[in-house]
């Protein structure tokens, strides 16, 4: 039976690897050109925004509440958009990237004020529904969007 499973397992990775390469090639998100200095930066920021949705999900298994407040709002939140740039960056953005990435930001900083309730409450349901609001917004970027 043992066998059984480790053969149906493997027969369904070979299928989705299959379904992955025969993809088309084209990419539909819309192309963002962003001079090369200030691309390479804001992947940058992208990669620690990652970063910080880890170690907060880390924290948030914790129950460290603080953490999950201080990262969400200081990496991820309001507070953060003048220390990545926000204003700079959002000029070589289309209205609906801007539109994503200023959800985002509040995004985040209502996560953050959960997470400052839930040290409180210790209810952690709040939290993991704003991280969730949190992550659509990248989801929805990312889905529509790439830098070029």
């Amino acid at each position: 039976m043992k066998r059984h499973h480790i053969l149906l397992a493997t027969s369904l990775s070979l299928v989705t690897l299959t379904l992955c390469a025969a993809e088309p090639a084209t990419d539909g998100r819309i192309a963002v050109h962003f001079p090369a200095e200030l691309r390479t930066e804001t992947l940058r920021n992208m990669r620690d925004h990652l970063l910080a949705l880890q170690q907060m999900q880390d924290a948030l298994a914790r129950s460290d509440f603080e953490r999950v407040r201080d990262i969400a709002e200081n990496r991820l939140g309001m507070s953060s958009m003048k220390a990545h740039g926000a204003h700079h960056v959002a000029q070589h953005m289309p209205e609906g990237m801007q539109a994503i990435g200023s959800a985002m930001h509040r995004s985040a900083s209502r996560l953050a004020t959960e997470a400052a309730n839930a040290s409180a409450s210790g209810n952690p349901q709040p939290v993991l529904a704003a991280l969730a609001t949190l992550t659509q917004q990248c989801v929805a970027c990312h889905t529509g969007y790439r830098l070029e």
